[in-house]
């Protein structure tokens, strides 16, 4: 029987968040750069607890004027520094609101740099372990970001993308390309089911590409985020798929 885990990036200021929890297993709270603040993480943790999601933070670059998706020059030592700091900010509310942290997940820019450079990489896997040796980190399938995971000893999640496009080396289109999106609903689903069922994403040049994908992310931003959350979540349970965290 196949299992995966559905998260989600929440905490940026949209409204539908309360509306997509019954639909995923894990969130990703940002943590006060990118987006977000002390009460919008307080309450998206009261959210997930009420819906007994995982609580995962979501760090990013201190950009909120492009949302933590633009690419900014910084050191790996940087980069650990503004990782331990958010993701340390986090798990002090987790436990004052009487939650806890499972995950971390990279936002925007840091995530894409960090898939193909391994010295980020190391700099957030290094930051997460400093927090607790416990995390999960996710990160694109088989990237960097994994493999540096692994290296100092922490669970790591493959994530893939049902509402993104995929290029034929397994990294996902760059968002200033029109066809970066998966816009119609059907479509997504149908990547989602490839992803689960098969392990395997259709590039946009036609390339079956193999990867593993422990969770499939949905991006709360969409402006169908809802209407494709519903859609994937009601599909994989026909296809008798066990939606779950994949946390240890």
């Amino acid at each position: 029987m196949h299992s995966v885990d559905i998260n989600c990036d929440m905490g940026e200021g949209f409204e539908n968040d309360e509306a997509l929890m019954p639909y995923i297993t894990s969130a990703n709270i940002a943590c006060g750069f990118h987006a977000g603040d002390t009460d919008t993480m307080k309450s998206t943790i009261a959210l997930a607890l009420k819906h007994e999601v995982a609580i995962g933070a979501h760090p990013g670059f201190p950009d909120r004027e492009n949302f933590g998706r633009k690419n900014m020059d910084m050191t790996p030592d940087e980069v650990y520094d503004m990782v331990l700091y958010q993701v340390r900010l986090l798990s002090k509310i987790a436990l004052e609101e009487g939650a806890k942290v499972t995950h971390v997940k990279p936002h925007g820019a840091l995530y894409n740099m960090a898939a193909e450079d391994a010295l980020l990489a190391k700099a957030i896997a290094r930051a997460v372990r400093a927090v607790d040796n416990k995390l999960a980190l996710f990160g694109l399938s088989g990237s960097y970001l994994i493999q540096e995971g692994i290296n100092v000893s922490l669970q790591t999640v493959n994530e893939a993308f049902a509402d993104r496009t995929y290029l034929a080396d397994g990294t996902l289109t760059p968002r200033r390309e029109k066809n970066a999106l998966i816009e119609d609903k059907d479509a997504s689903l149908q990547q989602a089911l490839q992803l689960v069922m098969k392990q395997t994403v259709r590039s946009i040049s036609g390339e079956t590409i193999s990867l593993i994908a422990d969770t499939i992310c949905i991006h709360g931003d969409g402006e169908n985020a809802l209407v494709f959350a519903k859609n994937i979540y009601k599909g994989l349970k026909v296809h008798k798929i066990v939606l779950k965290n994949t946390i240890r």
